[in-house]
């Protein structure tokens, strides 16, 4: 399943495994920023700049099937704020294709 794979690039911190998990037509909705993000406007080093400013604790897949993958997390920032962290993928050729998520301050 997909959940496996991109905790395991995110543990060997493979910015490039990470990415190739993801559609070429990927969507990231930012609630917060309110704002798009396109998988072609962002790099590998941005991945690895995440991975190196994000620790990720109690990480679980809620649920995953060919059409979605749920998950749930609590990230500490680099900055210091914590949040809970609820992602939800749609998938597409069995790639990540939108993700949203719902965050909660703790």
């Amino acid at each position: 399943m997909l959940f496996e794979k991109l905790q395991k690039a995110r543990s060997d911190k493979d910015a490039k495994a990470h990415r190739a998990l993801f559609h070429d037509d990927h969507e990231f909705i930012s609630h917060k920023q309110n704002k798009v993000f396109k998988k072609n406007e962002g790099s590998e080093e941005q991945v690895l700049e995440m991975f190196n400013n994000i620790t990720e604790a109690k990480v679980r897949c809620i649920y995953e099937n060919e059409e979605i993958l749920v998950t749930h997390r609590f990230n500490t920032y680099a900055s210091g704020d914590k949040e809970a962290l609820m992602i939800v993928a749609l998938k597409k050729d069995g790639l990540i294709w939108r993700t949203e998520t719902g965050a909660t301050e703790m």
